[in-house]
């Protein structure tokens, strides 16, 4: 498991647990226990505390573009682990400049499979897709995306080198 993903697994069960407890202010010890539960020797403890600050201090926002992609689900009937699953993808689609829109949707989708329910995994994907396809739609695609991956000089092999040569024919 690479390290991101793992520190979104922290931060969804610290979100999970937050939002389970009534939403209390005092987050840190909610992360400082996921942390020492789950990853004792975690490194990338200030992504976790990012994370979940970041969604946290947007969830009104997120909550409500939330509620616009799944208008059949109020956000209050989605189950605790969905609703933290896509209020982290959400963050990160919508508001991470770090993070492409791809790799948002499939690791929200990834913690939906292996946290969430049966169908989870088509839930988040459905409302995430659809977000991401309105951004297209509105020209609202992140820096990130935009920026096309070149690949290094000593990948390119000209199309002649690929082909096997050509054995000579048998005696």
């Amino acid at each position: 498991m690479s390290n991101r993903h793992l520190a979104r697994t922290i931060a969804m069960q610290s979100l999970y647990q937050w939002d389970f407890q009534g939403k209390p202010a005092a987050t840190e010890a909610i992360i400082n226990f996921n942390l020492k539960e789950f990853a004792p020797d975690f490194d990338d403890k200030g992504f976790v505390s990012e994370l979940v600050g970041n969604v946290i201090g947007r969830a009104e926002d997120i909550d409500k573009i939330i509620t616009a992609y799944a208008p059949d689900w109020p956000i209050d009937q989605i189950t605790n682990v969905d609703r933290n699953i896509l209020r982290v993808g959400v963050f990160e689609l919508k508001f991470s400049e770090n993070v492409p829109s791809k790799v948002a949707i499939n690791e929200a989708i990834e913690l939906a499979k292996t946290f969430g329910g049966e169908s989870s995994g088509r839930f988040v994907n459905g409302v995430l897709g659809a977000i991401y396809k309105d951004m297209v739609a509105k020209n609202e695609i992140k820096e990130i995306d935009k920026v096309e991956k070149k690949k290094p000089a000593a990948d390119a092999v000209p199309a002649a080198a690929e082909a096997p040569a050509e054995q000579p024919p048998a005696a």
